[in-house]
C-alpha cells in the first residue's frame, strides 16, 4: 500500500515512514514538498491509498490545495497533518473535505491509529485539540450576512460540500439561480471561493456540518 505524504520539511516525512514502518513493513511511503511535486506523484502512483496534507505548504494556500485535491481525486482520502490544530482551523480543513486532521503535536501512536480510522472511512481527529462537537445542523437564518431565506439555504448545503448540481436538486432550483444565489454568498461574506467561504465561517466561529448526506 502507498502513502503520500506532502511536507517541505524532510524530518516529517522520516518520521512517519518510521512510526509506518513499525506499524506495517509493506507500506510504501511517498514524499513530495511542493504542490508541483505532489501532482507530479499522485499521476505516476494512481494506486496511492491515501494522503497526508502539511497545510503550511511554502507558495501555496493549503485549503485551497486541499480542495482541489479532494476535487481532482473524489475517492482519495485525504487528511491534513499540521502544526496548527486550532479548533476554526479544524473545522476549516474538515468542512472543505478532508477525510481526518492529525496535528504534529499527536504522538506515533496517535498518528497510526488516524491513519488506519482514514482508511477505514472515518473522519479522524489526532492531537491536543479536538474540533466542537457537530451541531445537527448549521443555522443560518435569512438576514444573517444580509441573506435571503434561499441564499441561507445554498449556504448551508454549499458547506456540506455539495456542488451546484446537487444543490439545484435538493432545493429544486435551476442551476443559474443556484449560480447567482452562491455568487452573492461569496460577496456577503467578502471572499472569492467556496473554499475561502467555509474558512471565513470558521474564522468568524460559525459551526459548519461536515457531514455528507
Amino acid at each position: 500500500m502507498k502513502l503520500l505524504i506532502v511536507d517541505d520539511h524532510p524530518l516529517i516525512p522520516q518520521a512517519v515512514g518510521h512510526a509506518l514502518r513499525e506499524f506495517d513493513p509493506s507500506i510504501t511511503l511517498l514524499a513530495a514538498g511542493t504542490r508541483e511535486a505532489c501532482e507530479r506523484m499522485l499521476a505516476a502512483h494512481p494506486d496511492c491509498a491515501l494522503v497526508l496534507l502539511d497545510l503550511a505548504l511554502p507558495g501555496t494556500r493549503g485549503m485551497e490545495l486541499l480542495a482541489a485535491l479532494v476535487r481532482d481525486h473524489p475517492r482519495l482520502p485525504v487528511v491534513v497533518l499540521s502544526a496548527t490544530n486550532d479548533r476554526a482551523t479544524i473545522d476549516a480543513a474538515l468542512a472543505a473535505g478532508a477525510h481526518g486532521y492529525i496535528a504534529k503535536t499527536a504522538d506515533p501512536p496517535a498518528v497510526i491509529r488516524a491513519i488506519g480510522d482514514a482508511l477505514a472511512g472515518k473522519r479522524p481527529v489526532a492531537g491536543s485539540l479536538a474540533p466542537r462537537p457537530a451541531a445537527p445542523g448549521v443555522d443560518f437564518l435569512p438576514g444573517v450576512f444580509g441573506l435571503t431565506e434561499r441564499q441561507a439555504d445554498v449556504l448551508r448545503l454549499l458547506v456540506q460540500g455539495k456542488p451546484n448540481k446537487l444543490i439545484c436538486r435538493d432545493l429544486e432550483l435551476s442551476e443559474g439561480t443556484v449560480k447567482v444565489h452562491v455568487s452573492a454568498i461569496l460577496k456577503a461574506l467578502n471572499v472569492h471561493s467556496r473554499t475561502q467561504a467555509v474558512v471565513e465561517l470558521a474564522r468568524r466561529g460559525i459551526a459548519v456540518d461536515t457531514r455528507r448526506n
